[in-house]
This record gives C-alpha cells, sequence and structure tokens, in this order.
C-alpha cells in the first residue's frame, strides 16, 4: 500500500485517489500515466499548465497557467513552419518559446534546436529557462540528461537545445529541427545567418523569430512586411501591450512617463516608425510625407531618374550639391537642386552614372538653373567627376579652404588653386557638422523636403556605433547629398557673405587713406575698372576681394 502512495506522489497528488475513501490500484496509477503522457504529447498547452513551472518575477516559482493570448500563440507554434512575431515587451513570449522547445524534445526524438540571439548570454537565457522546466517535470516526464550546462541539454532521446550568439556561421552545418531567434531585430548579420540555415529549414526544420521593432529596414522589418502581404512563408503574429489582459491605458501612459513616448512606442505598441536608432525623428518624416511629400512634375531621363518638380526661375538663385558613385557599385550618384533663398528641393537625381558623364550632366544641370553654384565632394571617385567640370571651364564651382577652421578668414584667402581646393571636403571633421546642420533643419521643419526617395532613405538613417550612416542593405547617397547642400548653404555661403561685407568694408577704409596719403595709393581713372589701383608696386586688380 505504501510503495502505491509512493508512486502516486510521482505522479501528481491530483490523481492518488479516485475519491476521499478508496485508493487506486497500480494499474490504474499506470492507466492515468500512459493517458497524462498522450495528452500532454498531443498538446502543448496541456503539458505547460499542468506540469512546467517557471520563475515570475514577483511570483516566484509558479505553474506556467497560460493567458488566452499565450495559448493561441502556442498553438501556432505547433502549426506552423515559418513564424515571425511582433511583440510588446514582457509578454512572455520567449518562456513560451522555451516551453515549447522542451515539449519538442521531450516527446520527440532527435530534435536540434538552436537558439540564437544578440549575444550569447542572451541566448543563454532561453536555454536556462527550457533547463528550469524541465527539472521542474515529474520524474515519469523527465527523460535523463546526458549533457547540461550553461549552454545546451542534451537528452537520452537525442534531442536538444543549444544557445549561439547570432554570425554568419552560427547555423551553417547544423541539421536544426527549430531555429529559434530572440530579438531578431536586433541583430546586425541575422540575413546571413538566416541565409546559412535554409537548406536545413528547407527540408522540414521550423524558424520562429521573435522581436520588439528596432526601426525599418533591417531583416526583420523586411521579413514582417513580406510576410503580411504572403510574399514570404512566414506567419505574422502581432502582439501589442492590448492582449495582456492585466494591463490597461494606465499603465501605457505610466510607460511613456518611464520610458518616454519614442521608446514607449518601440517597447509597447509594435510600431516600427517610432522604433529603432534613427537619426531623425520619425514624428517629423511623419510630418514631411504628410504635408510636403509630393510627386515630381515631370521625371527625365530614360529610367525616369531625374525628378523635377519647379523648373528655373530667372529671378532666384539655386545650388547644385552633387554626391558622385563609381557608377558600378552598390552607391547610386546623387544630386539635389535648392532654391537657395527658401531653402527648398526643386529637383533631384538618382542613378548609376559613370563619373565623367555626371561631370557632363551636373554642367548641363546647373547651366539651366540660371548658372547655379555647383558643389560636389571632391572625395575619391569624386574627383573623375570634378576635372569634367573644370575642363568644361564651368564658372561658378564651388571652393574648399584648405583652412581646417570655418572662418570668415579662411574664405577671404585670394583665389589661387594652392589656397584653395575644388569641391566639397568631407572630413572627419565637417561629416558630423554637415548631419547636424540637416538635423536642424529637419527638426524646425525649415527646409522643404519633396522627394519620396529622400524620405525613405532618412528613414533608414541610423546611429551604428555613435556614428550616422545607412542601415545595412542601404544607401544615404540622396541624404548626404542633401545634409551638404544645407551646410553649404547655412555655413559656407553665409561666412563668403561677411567676407565680402569685410572687404567692401576694407575697400572703403583704403578709399579713405588714399585721400588722405596720395603719394602712397593713387586710385586713378576709375571708369573702365573700379577695382584696378595703382601702387608703388605697379598696378593691381583687386577684385578678387568680391
Amino acid at each position: 500500500m505504501e510503495s502505491l502512495q509512493r508512486l502516486g506522489r510521482r505522479i501528481d497528488c491530483r490523481y492518488c485517489y479516485r475519491n476521499s475513501y478508496n485508493i487506486m490500484s497500480q494499474q490504474d496509477v499506470k492507466k492515468i500515466v500512459i493517458q497524462e503522457y498522450a495528452k500532454c504529447a498531443k498538446d502543448p498547452e496541456y503539458f505547460m499548465k499542468k506540469y512546467c513551472y517557471i520563475q515570475h518575477p514577483q511570483r516566484g516559482r509558479i505553474l506556467f497557467n497560460l493567458y488566452p493570448f499565450q495559448g493561441k500563440v502556442l498553438h501556432l507554434f505547433r502549426d506552423h513552419q515559418f513564424l515571425i512575431t511582433l511583440k510588446s515587451r514582457q509578454l512572455g513570449i520567449s518562456t513560451l518559446a522555451a516551453g515549447y522547445s522542451l515539449w519538442l524534445m521531450i516527446f520527440h526524438k532527435d530534435k536540434n534546436v538552436l537558439a540564437l540571439a544578440t549575444t550569447q548570454a542572451t541566448a543563454r537565457n532561453l536555454v536556462n529557462k527550457v533547463q528550469f522546466m524541465y527539472k521542474e517535470l515529474p520524474s515519469w516526464l523527465r527523460i535523463k540528461a546526458v549533457e547540461d550546462n550553461k549552454l545546451s541539454l542534451r537528452l537520452k532521446n537525442g534531442s536538444r537545445i543549444t544557445a549561439k550568439s547570432s554570425n554568419s556561421d552560427a547555423a551553417r552545418s547544423e541539421a536544426v529541427s527549430l531555429l529559434l531567434i530572440d530579438e531578431a531585430a536586433f541583430i546586425d548579420n541575422i540575413d546571413e545567418t538566416f541565409a546559412a540555415a535554409q537548406q536545413t529549414l528547407a527540408t522540414g526544420g521550423q524558424c520562429m523569430a521573435l522581436s520588439t521593432p528596432n526601426g525599418i529596414g533591417n531583416w526583420f522589418h523586411q521579413t514582417w512586411e513580406k510576410a503580411e502581404t504572403g510574399e514570404n512563408s512566414f506567419i505574422p503574429i502581432k502582439l501589442p501591450w492590448t492582449v495582456h489582459p492585466e494591463r490597461n491605458q494606465d499603465w501605457r501612459d505610466q510607460q511613456d512617463k518611464d520610458l518616454g513616448p519614442r521608446m514607449a512606442a518601440q517597447e509597447c505598441d509594435c510600431d516600427f516608425l517610432s522604433s529603432g536608432d534613427t537619426v531623425f525623428e520619425p514624428e517629423d518624416l511623419v510630418w514631411y510625407e504628410e504635408v510636403q511629400q509630393q510627386d515630381p512634375s515631370e521625371k527625365r531621363g530614360v529610367s525616369g531618374d531625374y525628378w523635377i518638380w519647379e523648373y528655373p526661375d530667372y529671378t532666384k538663385s539655386y545650388m547644385v550639391v552633387a554626391d558622385v558613385a563609381r557608377g558600378d557599385g552598390q552607391d547610386y550618384s546623387a544630386f539635389h537642386i535648392f532654391d537657395i533663398e527658401s531653402a527648398t528641393q526643386v529637383a533631384e537625381f538618382k542613378s548609376k552614372v559613370p563619373p565623367k558623364e555626371f561631370g557632363n550632366l551636373l554642367v548641363g544641370v546647373a547651366t539651366e538653373y540660371n548658372n547655379a553654384l555647383l558643389v560636389v565632394e571632391n572625395a575619391n571617385i569624386g574627383w573623375s567627376t570634378i576635372e569634367q567640370i573644370i575642363e568644361r571651364d564651368y564658372q561658378n564651382f564651388y571652393y574648399s579652404s584648405k583652412s581646417d577652421q570655418d572662418t570668415v578668414e579662411s574664405y577671404m584667402t585670394k583665389m589661387e588653386r594652392g589656397n584653395l581646393t575644388p569641391g566639397f571636403t568631407m572630413s572627419m571633421r565637417t561629416r558630423p557638422l554637415v548631419i547636424a546642420k540637416m538635423m536642424d533643419y529637419v527638426r524646425e521643419r525649415s527646409v522643404t523636403i519633396k522627394s519620396k526617395r529622400l524620405l525613405k532613405e532618412m528613414r533608414v538613417f541610423i546611429w551604428k556605433n555613435g556614428k550616422a550612416q545607412a542601415q545595412t542593405n542601404y544607401n544615404d547617397d540622396l541624404v548626404m547629398a542633401f545634409a551638404t547642400g544645407l551646410y553649404v548653404r547655412d555655413t559656407a555661403l553665409r561666412l563668403r557673405q561677411q567676407g565680402m561685407d569685410l572687404s567692401r568694408a576694407n575697400l572703403s577704409a583704403i578709399s579713405n587713406l588714399n585721400q588722405r596719403q596720395s603719394a602712397v595709393y593713387n586710385v586713378g581713372n576709375m571708369q573702365n575698372n573700379p577695382y584696378l589701383m595703382k601702387t608703388p608696386d605697379g598696378e593691381q586688380d583687386i577684385s578678387w576681394l568680391l
């Protein structure tokens, strides 16, 4: 009798008695064990609710009593091969995935679960959840472990789970039954990892990508977008904070206070546009898209790459700012045309063009727009374009001072090639200033942006390791050309004007000095050239000051 009671307690005290008076027979106990095992093998939700314990941050060790939304998600995990889950924080989805992994390992032989995350420590946390559930199982459910350490758990039936940090080789040569990717939106090279795992997944392996949003343009965002439109095999699962039965609007309002509106939108609302470490504020980009973005009046070129919103107005001054690419790589050559006075984008070009042809195109466009100031970045391949512009003898071409400081004096250097550099110099010192200038303009909404292409690039222009740059597999050609234009407009042209004002003041002082000391300077006849002066050393044209 005692042995039967001990066996009953090992199964579950709830099944030890048929009623309060009669003790079950050994045969009945075995029958219940078989029934329970069958129920658990058939339904992972039943298995978790009855036998899986978790560590709750406030309640400690408790049974994993799934919420209704968790149960629905679990059944999707079981029934589909590819799933992508866009989720709010603290919904227990990672724990749910751990429980599903344990169920897969217990009731199936030779299952290989690979848990990937941004770091090995994060991936290990998921394995730890599996290990805790495993150790809390009743003995009749718990298969003997032949390997149990911080990074893996391997059972006697051949099933195992392993934690790894994501890299291109993480899933290569692995016969993966389940690829579990936690916080997929925050893994830089997850596209390479997923591509490496495709061969094994294509033979029946399962993939589950879980994450809160982290901006747009990354692998997680692209995969989610395609899943929503049915362009790939993934089943999209969206879980905002509202699915949790214990949260209300007061909780959500408190998140705004604790995290700030932008971070709270990322962590709670499953909002791609408000998430990520983008250089430009999402609300500003939304404003530009809704208020200023418009289709061009004309698209020129064979492929329609030259977009025009406003045609030349002889009463206005324009500036053409270009960023040069090789023409055969991933980057594009691009330029913008600005109305200088109003800081308005009036035209835009983006295409793959050989540098020499691009130089000819720029001269033609700048000439059409009232001999606009032509600004071309002079880094690397840009010199080929600049040489073509100089060869065409375009007069209103931008030159950079070789001075390391942006001062009035640096723009008053006599116009000799030895003192100036053709084109705009983008250096480690000027690049942050250029980007900061565009950020100011966009934040204040004081520049007119009409291009959909430019706004798309701005959405994937992010901070990465402290540097503003395009997200992986995206371009920033239009962004950098636009930022350069705003910097030149607001800095170089202002300093040049201050230099001109100072030059005029100097001329006035020279004239007054000549009246007092005619033996030194003699202006003489200025009817033909008012800036031709006679000095003790001969005639000198001082028009360069202007």
